[in-house]
């Protein structure tokens, strides 16, 4: 669907077809510059061994889903609940089924802050292997590939916090490998920053101070290439949080009243907590946000929900509710309810009429457009769509917005026939 899935389908579609795993291009020769390349090369890594179409581009995100679905198992803390069961309260969560297989670059921010933070909490205990110790600075390394600096400073802060409020600062610093451990990081996320403001200047700028500062202090911020502003209410992220998280908050807040008082002392669940919460009180201030910004708070929560699984009334009821949603998923898309939407906002349908005729889009190509087309599709101005005609006599098939209607009024409209239509665009031939 336009624009967002779209854009990043056809961006690692690009990579495939050109060949420049560097420099991410948003259409031919112009760079993309919004985000690092790490969920563009896992699709793109994808689409060369599937071949290019939905299932391969989604793929990498359903199976970073899914291995963090089944690598928390390991950390339920009473080994009496099964170890499935951490996965499948994970998978019910709305707003981390929703991102299950969905083409986006916060799912891989999220299993990069998912290594940093585990690997921290494994290499704080007694007797921990030392390569957790390099797994948190990997981990680090693949965040800033994922979606920049970011991941610092969504995991950092609740990490000095616990080790701080757990008297663990010092234990911290010196277990941490720090000259091997920064080598790591550097040698995985420096390379690919280096060459892509060498190979286009400017990047660094926009993506470091536009992306990262602009974006989260101005809602209003007119620099962005990409996308528009966002305007959020102030706290709407914990709005976000409770609607995306349902059935299970209601559970979880309904246990912690209770227990509250007992769990003041316990380690792992104060680390979760801080986890949990770091990133909704740092978007709390921010106007400019949309939902799956809660995501990075969505592996703790399902972790306190675990931890808390034996003493919540009723949890194999609430497992049950929260299966609902992929059920109903599942339902509306075999009974076709929801085809109007994905028709609406996507030029498949549309592109599939094609055949091999020549495609043009009037003023603006969309990604999907350019996805199914393989970049076949091109755009034509609307003050030069006269003159265009004149000069391409030759059978086509041009794509049209419903804003484009005055242009059509405008010009020789009777040489071109509708062949179809949705909510938003027309399709018409001049055959």
């Amino acid at each position: 669907m336009d624009q967002t899935e779209a854009r990043y389908a056809e961006i690692a579609r690009l990579m495939v077809e050109t060949g420049d795993w560097v420099v991410l291009q948003i259409d031919y020769g112009v760079p993309f510059w919004a985000k690092p390349p790490l969920s563009t090369w896992a699709a793109a890594a994808s689409m060369l061994i599937f071949g290019v179409s939905e299932f391969a581009v989604r793929l990498p995100y359903f199976m970073a889903c899914l291995g963090i679905a089944l690598w928390i198992g390991r950390y339920r803390s009473n080994s009496s609940v099964p170890f499935l069961i951490p996965g499948c309260i994970l998978m019910t969560i709305p707003e981390f089924y929703l991102h299950a297989g969905v083409v986006s670059t916060d799912v891989f921010l999220l299993l990069s802050i998912v290594i940093v933070m585990l690997s921290f909490w494994e290499s704080m205990q007694e007797s921990a292997a030392p390569y957790w110790g390099y797994i948190f600075f990997l981990g680090m390394g693949l965040g800033m590939l994922a979606k920049g600096p970011i991941v610092g400073i969504l995991t950092l802060p609740p990490i000095f916090l616990w080790c701080w409020q757990s008297n663990q600062l010092s234990k911290a610093f010196r277990k941490a490998p720090w000259i091997l451990g920064t080598l790591i990081f550097i040698g995985i996320a420096l390379p690919w920053y280096y060459l892509t403001e060498k190979c286009a200047p400017g990047f660094i700028d926009y993506f470091v101070i536009g992306e990262h500062f602009n974006r989260y202090f101005n809602s209003e911020w007119k620099g962005d290439k990409y996308g528009f502003p966002k305007q959020q209410p102030l706290g709407i992220i914990w709005v976000f949080f409770l609607a995306f998280t349902l059935p299970w908050c209601i559970a979880f807040f309904s246990w912690l009243r209770k227990k509250w008082s007992t769990l003041k002392s316990n380690t792992w669940v104060i680390f979760l907590f801080l986890w949990m919460l770091w990133p909704l009180l740092f978007f709390t201030t921010s106007k400019s946000l949309i939902h799956p910004y809660i995501l990075p708070s969505i592996v703790p929560f399902a972790l306190l929900v675990t931890h808390a699984w034996t003493e919540i009334r009723y949890s194999n009821r609430y497992l049950n509710f929260g299966m609902a949603l992929p059920i109903l998923m599942i339902l509306i898309y075999l009974t076709g309810w929801a085809d109007p939407i994905f028709k609406n906002n996507s030029d498949k349908n549309l592109i599939s009429l094609t055949q091999n005729s020549s495609c043009f889009s009037l003023d603006h190509k969309s990604y999907s457009s350019q996805f199914y087309t393989r970049g076949v599709i091109q755009k034509i101005e609307k003050s030069n769509f006269s003159d265009w005609q004149i000069k391409h006599p030759n059978a086509y098939i041009l794509i049209r917005h419903k804003d484009s209607a005055a242009v059509f009024k405008n010009n020789n409209r009777s040489k071109l026939r509708l062949i179809a239509t949705n909510k938003k665009k027309g399709l018409y031939t001049n055959e």
